[in-house]
């Protein structure tokens, strides 16, 4: 992948992950985990499921990192956050001068799309939109609730990792 597709995937990620989660915000009261019911505010209506049921979508604020880890030391999670976002920058543009290295570039866009979305919400909001969780079986994992952010961090960092080698 070349820079200017890069640039224009982390640009992709971060403005359609900020859409997204502007919309759930518009819509009433946060969903606690382990409820889907809708919620309603001004006559609009948040739609339960998606996909048949298979995708529930929730309006969760987590005030910490991933599954809520340090949500009662949000000051500590936003400076991590922050920092990691700035590491992670030098390295992609260490990575625009080296031939061949188009997975790690790659990886390294989708995941600083994913971190740059969920930072902006940590400095703006002080808690990230998480929005949509997976209609399983298995309870611990149904009350898990994500964002698209997320899922372009974990296969972002995959990527990066193969893309090292």
């Amino acid at each position: 992948m070349g820079a200017l597709g890069s640039i224009f995937l982390i640009v992709g990620i971060f403005f359609t992950d900020l859409w997204i989660k502007n919309k759930i915000e518009g819509f009433g009261a946060e969903n606690k985990r382990e409820k889907s019911a809708p919620q309603e505010s001004g006559g609009e209506k948040l739609p339960d499921s998606l996909w048949g049921g298979r995708i529930l979508i929730r309006k969760y604020h987590n005030s910490g990192a991933m599954l809520n880890l340090g949500g009662n030391h949000r000051a500590a999670v936003t400076i991590l956050s922050v920092s990691l976002a700035v590491i992670l920058s030098v390295v992609f543009v260490l990575s625009l001068g080296r031939r061949g290295s188009h997975m790690l570039r790659l990886g390294l866009a989708l995941l600083l799309g994913g971190a740059f979305s969920n930072t902006y919400d940590r400095l703006k909001r002080h808690y990230v939109v998480d929005y949509f969780s997976f209609n399983v079986k298995w309870k611990p994992i149904r009350q898990i609730v994500f964002n698209l952010s997320d899922f372009c961090i974990i296969i972002g960092a995959m990527l990066m990792v193969i893309g090292l080698k």
